[in-house]
């Protein structure tokens, strides 16, 4: 009796179930990268509604992160700074410049500045920046260098995967205290003494469960 089906269709099914294998890989790994905080956060970089320059403020003027973000070293959260500091300076420079308009408006009403916040973590996870800068983690680690920054943009995923991996090895982010908020810093060839000695005698030692950052 003659054969209704070629010899080929055989092998059709296990060609169909590899189709199937292939495409929900795609898919898989379609919202696994598009849908991940590399792809969807960083380089995230919001309209302000002040023009204000990091590169000018923090890279040439030299200014250290904590004067406008004074809580950090002793609070959980970095403050925006309110608009009584940038008219500290603003009082006597630029004092009529347009673009510093809203942050005389704001002083005049005390109405605070609606500033966009760029880094922002889901509402579930509980980060202490005092806890980072005291253990020796400076501001770039997560940051970026903003010191070169015109305007302020996300370069980290800020993800849990990316904090577990820091969790696991901080020896290449530890720096001296006196170094924290300085963008250009870079390990020198005694890194590793320095970071064997600091986490001896700071107790540095990373928790990796579940509640150190979901309380």
């Amino acid at each position: 009796m003659a054969q209704i089906f070629p010899r080929w269709t055989n092998k059709a099914p296990i060609y169909f179930l590899l189709g199937v294998f292939l495409l929900l890989c795609a898919i898989v790994g379609f919202f696994w990268y598009y849908g991940s905080p590399k792809y969807t956060d960083v380089g995230y970089q919001p309209k302000q509604p002040v023009p204000y320059s990091h590169k000018l403020h923090a890279g040439d003027l030299g200014l250290d992160c904590r004067y406008c973000h004074s809580s950090i070293e002793v609070s959980a959260h970095a403050n925006v700074p309110p608009t009584k500091t940038c008219m500290n300076c603003h009082t006597l420079i630029l004092p009529e410049s347009e673009k510093l308009l809203p942050v005389r408006e704001s002083w005049s009403t005390g109405e605070p500045i609606q500033w966009v916040r760029v880094h922002k973590l889901p509402d579930f996870v509980y980060f202490d920046h005092s806890i980072h800068l005291h253990a020796g983690i400076g501001c770039a680690s997560c940051h970026g260098n903003v010191a070169q920054m015109e305007v302020v943009t996300q370069r980290k995923p800020l993800s849990m995967g990316w904090c577990l991996d820091c969790h696991r090895n901080p020896d290449k982010q530890i720096r001296p205290q006196s170094e924290i908020t300085n963008m250009e810093w870079v390990p020198g060839r005694d890194h590793a003494q320095f970071v064997k000695k600091w986490k001896t005698e700071n107790n540095i030692n990373p928790r990796e469960e579940c509640s150190a950052c979901h309380r």
